[in-house]
């Protein structure tokens, strides 16, 4: 064994197999951490991944999860129930065993957060100390998980970094609004489907930026504050425009846009956990909600940025989009 690998250090990653959770472990894994990830089919996600240290278990189990926090330095908490199915029942005891495995062992918990915590009420301009009263049920449970971490961190040492972002797009897992509501992944774009309003703005974030903004944060964790939440600016599309045009570049040629059909996700709520979320999220296109990164920027001097076609292109190809080469 090199003197590197004697010294490298260890991050669990529960959601290794989700979007965010799998980029944040290749990023961490190039920059030579040794990737420790836990999987309910341990076998068949080491196939996939042979260079990650997989290990049998269920993030809803607290005894796997400590099992699995042997020796981390870092546990990036990325995991939900499969298929969002139980969400708010699984999603508060998940978290509470990653606290307590990190409490064990002295590991640093990241959290990829959301916008889902900030009601209307702090819109359009939301800082990461504005007051947080949200009005879904989501946003509630995404609330207690921040103050479930922020406990840990103030009353037990527990270091923390939660990062916020927009709207997802980017890489193959088809779960974001970009891959599940304006295109159809698989196939050849003839339209976009655009779920906002014209002229109301909109925030997202390209994938790969999250992941690097995190891990470049866990390279800098023992500089920061034992709490640390912050920001990301990504990309604000001001009108609802921004994000359509891209994908014409990336085409190459002029596409018909769509109205997203809300009426239909009162209908297929009941019977499809993605329409639940939708319709639940909905009001995040009603009105535009513009995050600052100014906290972001003290921290890391920049943020990690993909321009705007670039991200769009790659993410369109990810999904399989764009005609062959």
């Amino acid at each position: 064994m090199s003197n590197q690998a004697e010294h490298a250090k260890t991050a669990l990653i529960l959601g290794a197999t989700g979007g965010i959770g799998g980029a944040v472990a290749q990023g961490l894994a190039l920059r030579g951490w040794r990737i420790r990830a836990l999987g309910r089919n341990a076998a068949e996600a080491s196939r996939r991944q042979p260079y990650f240290d997989w290990v049998q278990g269920d993030a809803m189990q607290a005894e796997d999860v400590l099992k699995a926090a042997d020796g981390a330095d870092v546990i990036v908490h990325a995991v939900n129930p499969p298929g969002y199915r139980n969400w708010g029942q699984l999603v508060l005891p998940m978290l509470d065993n990653t606290i307590a495995a990190a409490k064990a062992v002295g590991a640093r918990i990241v959290l990829p957060g959301t916008v889902y915590n900030f009601g209307p009420d702090v819109f359009p301009n939301v800082t990461e100390d504005s007051a947080q009263r949200p009005k879904t049920r989501k946003g509630a449970i995404r609330v207690q998980m921040e103050r479930r971490l922020k406990a840990a961190a103030e009353q037990d040492g527990t270091p923390v970094i939660i990062v916020r972002a927009g709207d997802f797009f980017g890489g193959s897992r088809a779960n974001s609004w970009f891959s599940q509501a304006m295109v159809t992944p698989g196939k050849l774009i003839s339209s976009v489907t655009y779920p906002g309003k014209r002229g109301v703005g909109h925030q997202w974030a390209y994938l790969p930026d999250v992941a690097e903004t995190m891990i470049r944060l866990i390279e800098k964790g023992d500089e920061l504050p034992v709490f640390a939440a912050y920001h990301m600016r990504g990309h604000w599309d001001g009108d609802g425009t921004r994000m359509i045009d891209a994908v014409r570049r990336a085409l190459g040629r002029s596409i018909k846009v769509k109205a997203f059909p809300w009426w239909i996700v009162p209908l297929a709520a009941p019977f499809v956990p993605f329409m639940r979320e939708l319709r639940e999220m909905s009001y995040l296109w009603d009105v535009p909600l513009e995050m600052r990164n100014d906290k972001l920027l003290a921290a890391l001097g920049e943020e990690p940025h993909t321009p705007m076609d670039e991200a769009v292109r790659a993410s369109l190809a990810a999904i399989g989009c764009l005609p062959a080469a």
